[in-house]
Order: C-alpha cells, then structure tokens, then sequence
C-alpha cells in the first residue's frame, strides 16, 4: 500500500537500484522543471512496473532536461495482480474512466473484446496504456496492467484459459444475489467480461451459459450504464473472490 502521498509519483522506462541515473524524457522533465516548479535535489518516488518504488532526487540539466537518481526502495515491487479484465470498449470519455478504475481496483490485464453490439469497434490502445499508466502514477500501484490489443468475442472464448474462471454481468440473470455465485470461486485465478452499451447478444449470452468455466452474476435490479456496471462488478468480484 502507498505510504507517501506527499512526494510526486513518476512512471520510468529504466532499471531502478540503488544509485541508478535514469535520464526523463521531455514531457516529464518539463512537467517537473517547469510546470510543478522543482529544484535541483527534490525528492519523488518512482517506479517502472518491475523494481519497486524508489525514493529518487531530481537532477535537472538545465531548463528542459533532467535526470533522476534513485536513492532508496520505499516499496518492494508485489506479485503481479492476478484479475484479466475483458471489456468491450465504450465511447472514449466513459472509456477512460472505465480502464482508470480498472487499475485502481487491481486488474492487471486489460483485454477489449469487440461484441455484436459494441458500438466502438475501433480503439486507440496506445491511449489506453497511456491512461493506465497515468491511473498507476496516481494511485500508487506498482504493477502496470498488460494492455492487449482488441479481439473478437468468438476469438476470446476459443482462446480462453478454462482454468481460469470467467466471471460475466448477465443482466437477465435469475438471481440479484452475485454473492452466493462468487463465493465459491475464492482462491482461483479470475477473469470478468463486461459487455458494450447495448449488452450482449442473446448468442453470445447463450454461448457463454452454455460454458462450464463461466460464471453470470447479475448487479441488481436497477439499470446502469456500462462504465457504472464494470466499477461495480469489479468492486464485487475483488472484494468477494479477489485480492482485497
């Protein structure tokens, strides 16, 4: 868990050990120079998904370059989160904070899956990374999400590790209870679907019923918007059958 919320969070691409000089590129050094107004020898914390987080001083190198010198590991970098998150993409400004919370809430793979009903066929998976990253920096996680590229729904379940439990949001389902669905999955590596605006088709639910690997939860009575369901059904599976 993040300790220090006083000291400015930064994403690297580099080795990070003791004494290590890792060179920012421009939009970061800018950012800390000139935006947040940083002298020589402050101190931040970065990470780069795979060493931990160090407590680092800046070193500028004049007004638009700088480097930083990690100076002591704050936090040893943790297992891998375990969650595959699968969605279907959203329109972008509900996409967004969809994949924001997505890495808050633990998910440590991001799959989008294109359904009969996904109204957004196309996505730019640079800026979802992009977006990753910068939820990661902000939150305090140490582990970056896997950003794979879109795939079709047929192609997601026929390449489907069935060792791993698939959870989905079936908004039809006979129950308003996912506790009593969940329980049993505690423990097992997980994955959760969450379907496009429109909902899945009654083909896909049924291909999906149909499976033994995959469990349907419903959210309740009322009706949400997709990027309200994916918070909610990731805020469910973690704290029932999850890491929390």
């Amino acid at each position: 868990m993040r300790a220090n919320y006083r000291l400015q969070r930064l994403f690297v691409d580099a080795p990070l050990s003791a004494g290590a000089m890792v060179e920012l590129d421009r939009g970061q050094a800018n950012y800390l120079l000139n935006v947040l107004r940083m002298k020589g020898g402050a101190e931040l914390l970065v990470f780069n998904g795979r060493d931990g987080e160090w407590r680092a001083a800046l070193e500028p190198q004049g007004k638009r370059a700088a480097t930083i010198r990690a100076t002591s590991l704050e936090r040893r970098q943790p297992d891998a989160p375990g969650l595959v998150y699968a969605f279907a993409p959203l329109k972008v400004g509900r996409l967004d904070y969809m994949v924001q919370k997505a890495v808050e809430m633990g998910a440590g793979v991001l799959q989008p899956v294109i359904t009969q009903h996904t109204q957004q066929p196309r996505l730019n998976i640079a800026k979802v990374r992009a977006n990753a990253l910068e939820a990661a920096e902000q939150c305090g996680v140490l582990a970056l999400p896997d950003c794979h590229e879109p795939i079709r729904f047929e192609a997601f379940i026929d390449g489907w590790d069935t060792d791993r439990a698939l959870i989905f949001c079936d908004e039809d389902h006979e129950t308003d209870n996912p506790l009593e669905k969940l329980t049993p999955l505690r423990g097992r590596p997980l994955g959760l679907l969450i379907g496009p605006e429109g909902g899945f088709s009654d083909a896909e639910r049924a291909r999906l019923r149909a499976l033994p690997f995959v469990t349907a939860i419903p959210l309740g009575p009322r009706i949400l918007r997709a990027d309200t369901a994916a918070v909610a059904a990731l805020a469910v599976v973690q704290a029932v059958a999850g890491d929390w």
